[in-house]
């Protein structure tokens, strides 16, 4: 058939994969109307750049790759990617906490679970 795709507005940066379906029996494309799915899905977006969620991850406008990892205060690292590193006092003897960020929303220190308390 002719190729299509999905008719979305012009601000949305989508991606289209095709997977041809295949007739069980014999292995040959399938030819009726339902030979050719067209998903097409918005690509996750980091400010105007776009990434691969598979690999990486955005964190404040950033696009890092999600094994990589950061101090937390002098003793601890943590994923940015998934944790939060998040002072809990200042002053001399500073305390660090790394907490859990909550997928698919925006997380802070104060609502954040917590993964563990780092050591001074």
């Amino acid at each position: 058939g002719t190729p299509r795709c999905c008719s979305l507005p012009d601000h949305n940066l989508v991606i289209a994969t095709c997977f041809l379906g295949r007739d069980t029996n014999s292995g040959s494309p399938t030819h009726d109307i339902c030979s050719e799915i067209w998903l097409c899905q918005p690509a996750p977006r980091c400010g105007d750049r776009i990434y691969n969620p598979l690999e990486q991850c955005c964190d404040y406008d950033t696009i890092l790759p999600l094994n990589q990892t950061q101090r937390c205060g002098p003793n601890c690292t943590f994923w940015p990617c998934l944790e939060l590193c998040c002072p809990q006092s200042f002053g001399r003897h500073k305390k660090f906490v790394v907490k859990l960020k909550i997928h698919g929303e925006t997380s802070w220190c104060p609502t954040s679970p917590t993964s563990r308390i780092c050591r001074r």
